[in-house]
């Protein structure tokens, strides 16, 4: 069955205060109708360790569900603020954002790939990588 609207990917936690300042994000920054969610609690720390197999095999498994079957147009990393999952600060979440990234992108995913950081207002804010701020 084909899927009707646009779509976008987020890799993002579990935390239910992230979910929609993403979600509202995207649809507005892509012109996308829906968000397909792939949540973990803290995602982007295993991503930039880029080590746990299984975690990143569950991952791109979801993601290709969502590029090849609903045609995503993007995909965005997201760390955020006070987050249970990966307790360490903004600058270091950052950091992992960054590497996510390359991880992300090294999948070769054929669409976009976007570091998103929701700070402790909950508002989304897009990271770029180094040499492309």
């Amino acid at each position: 069955m084909m899927s009707h609207g646009k779509f976008a990917t987020a890799i993002n936690c579990m935390d239910g205060r992230a979910q929609l300042p993403v979600i509202e994000y995207l649809k507005k920054k892509l012109g996308v109708d829906f968000v397909d969610m792939v949540t973990e609690a803290g995602p982007v720390k295993a991503l930039a360790e880029n080590a746990d197999r299984g975690f990143l095999d569950s991952v791109r498994k979801r993601i290709w569900v969502s590029v090849e079957k609903h045609h995503s147009q993007a995909i965005a990393v997201v760390g955020h603020h006070d987050c249970a999952g990966n307790p360490v600060g903004e600058a270091e979440q950052r950091r992992q954002i960054e590497r996510s990234l390359a991880v992300v992108g090294s999948w070769d995913p054929g669409v976009e790939v976007l570091g998103l950081w929701v700070n402790g207002s909950w508002r989304v804010e897009e990271i770029k990588p180094r040499g492309q701020e």
